[in-house]
């Protein structure tokens, strides 16, 4: 399947804003389940930039706009050829998980800040799912379930900063708040798990050429002698539908937008994200 997708961010200030400088990661990366065929970030007033890769491998634009503005408007445009794989069958034994090789490999996504902690209850949830699964695969695949049958979706919130633990009391969450619940479970039972960002065509069978509204989208990975990816919000793998932008140990690492500003005191911010099947 092949996407065209257009995530535009504008920012209003309640005056001029002096400078800003911000870091944007909103361009797909190329991986053996897909091919970016084209990329472009576009920001207005002009701005000096550069492009790097970051510590996980995500393409960052940072750019720095000196001129005094009053809106900010980041537009990014991509087109990704989409080929995923058929999830794999578990292969991992809980022996294996315990081994130091995978401890030791995987030492990164395996801890547990504030972000992604789960409440005691949830995780004595998460050890009994645990108790019941012959391999780490099915206990991780049990406890996506477990997230998307008890915490409700709010879908097109701009609140992505939830800690795991508010989630799960208030049985309530975007993506990201699921996807951090889920990598929270799996780490206390010592299973490598990592957030990824990026987008997913809303439409269970998009028809070509058709442009709907679309959002940011957060799924989970997790380590089975090689990433298994699945979607707590959906309560599946995903398909040709998913891009991803990037993974990290949790939402921090892979932010669509990050920056400052000086000159005025607030700002508003909107978000449209609209995807396209090209093919």
């Amino acid at each position: 399947m092949q996407l065209r997708i257009n995530h535009t961010t504008t920012f209003t200030y309640d005056g001029k804003a002096t400078a800003s400088f911000n870091q944007a990661r909103l361009t797909p990366v190329t991986t053996p389940e897909q091919i970016v065929v084209h990329s472009r970030v576009e920001v207005s007033p002009k701005p000096w930039f550069y492009e790097y890769r970051d510590y996980f491998g995500a393409v960052v634009t940072a750019f720095e706009v000196v001129d005094p503005h009053e809106v900010l408007v980041v537009a990014a445009t991509s087109t990704v050829q989409a080929h995923r794989q058929a999830p794999s069958e578990p292969t991992l034994t809980w022996a294996d998980m315990a081994t130091r090789e995978v401890a030791d490999r995987w030492t990164e996504d395996l801890v547990l800040p504030d972000l992604v902690t789960p409440p005691h209850d949830f995780a004595t949830r998460v050890k009994q799912l645990a108790a019941d699964a012959d391999l780490p695969g099915h206990a991780a695949r049990a406890v996506c379930s477990l997230v998307h049958d008890q915490v409700e979706h709010l879908p097109r919130s701009r609140h992505v900063q939830s800690h795991a633990a508010e989630a799960w009391q208030q049985r309530a969450g975007v993506c990201q708040d699921l996807a951090h619940l889920v990598i929270g479970g799996l780490r206390t039972l010592g299973i490598p798990a990592r957030y990824v960002a990026g987008y997913r065509h809303p439409d269970a069978d998009p028809a070509v050429g058709a442009t709907v509204p679309s959002e940011a989208h957060a799924w989970v990975e997790w380590w089975d002698d090689g990433w298994t990816a699945y979607d707590p919000t959906c309560d599946a793998a995903p398909d040709d539908r998913y891009v991803s932008i990037g993974a990290g140990r949790d939402h921090d690492d892979v932010p669509p937008l990050r920056g400052i500003y000086s000159g005025a005191s607030t700002a508003d911010m909107s978000v449209e994200v609209e995807v396209t099947r090209l093919a």
